[in-house]
């Protein structure tokens, strides 16, 4: 595990094409693990907690005109996703001088800071100081959250509206500490916090590109979307925000962290869905 540079805490694309109202993001795909992360679960186990390769099947966003934004630190460390009330005080040797409000999430023990890597590894065998909490939310939380809101302003302000789409993978399989349980899942799975975070008509448009893939696609189950689609959208005011989650099965084995047989024509049908989303935008703007 090695410490974060300052400029290696999150990746920003720009576009490399004629600017579109359409913004990325994929806040769960980094993979360098900080010094201080303190975790006494191995790093083969926690790894499974990444959204793996997610921004590279993303990456061609910039081609079409859209930013993407990434997250160089791992989730496990600091969920950017969360809110910053999502905290478990328990964890900490001290009181936390802001109010909070633990959600399910942070019950289950994947919280703004997890507890443990699901179903049921430990991640630590002492107590967070308060300090190193605040430093966590100062280096990594603040500056993505900075990072995805101002390219969700830029676009908004140039183009009146602007459509976010925030980037995950989820296991083929729930498990214990996750809320639907040991249950399969479905391929695709569009969350829009059951309407209320983007236009339905988005929502039932990538729905029908990916269905028209051949792929099978669940809305809001079990995923709704969390901090960043809640946070950064306002339909009413055109900003519109929603969550895209892949099923690992398509493009990677899950114990190795490893692209399958599968990746290439995942990838290539993401392409083919970000020029999709790109020009539904474009179409909607006016």
């Amino acid at each position: 595990m090695n410490s974060i540079a300052p400029d290696r805490l999150l990746r920003q694309l720009a576009p490399r094409a004629p600017a579109v109202p359409v913004v990325f993001d994929s806040p769960h795909s980094g993979t360098d693990y900080p010094a201080d992360f303190g975790t006494i679960a191995p790093l083969a186990l926690i790894r499974r907690s990444e959204d793996a390769f997610i921004d590279e099947i993303f990456g061609s966003a910039p081609d079409h005109g859209a930013p993407l934004i990434a997250a160089e630190f791992p989730r496990i460390y600091i969920d950017p996703n969360r809110d910053l009330i999502d905290l478990d005080p328990s964890m900490m040797d001290g009181a936390w001088p802001d109010p909070l409000v633990p959600s399910r999430k942070t019950e289950l023990g994947v919280g703004l800071i997890w507890r443990i890597m699901p179903p049921d590894t430990p991640l630590y065998d002492r107590l967070l100081s308060v300090e190193e909490v605040r430093g966590r939310i100062d280096r990594c939380w603040r500056p993505y959250h900075q990072a995805v809101a101002s390219a969700i302003e830029e676009t908004h302000r140039r183009f009146g509206k602007v459509w976010h789409v925030n980037c995950h993978s989820m296991p083929a399989v729930g498990n214990a500490a996750s809320e639907d349980g040991p249950v399969a899942r479905a391929e695709f799975v569009l969350g829009d916090r059951d309407g209320t975070t983007c236009e339905p008509g988005f929502t039932a448009f990538v729905a029908g590109q990916l269905r028209d893939m051949g792929y099978q696609v669940k809305i809001n189950e079990p995923y709704k979307g969390v901090e960043l689609v809640r946070r950064y959208s306002d339909p009413a005011k055109g900003r519109h925000s929603l969550q895209l989650e892949i099923n690992r099965k398509l493009y990677m084995d899950e114990e190795r962290i490893e692209k399958n047989g599968g990746f290439s024509e995942l990838q290539a049908n993401i392409d083919k869905l970000i020029a999709a989303i790109c020009t539904y935008a474009q179409q909607h703007v006016a």
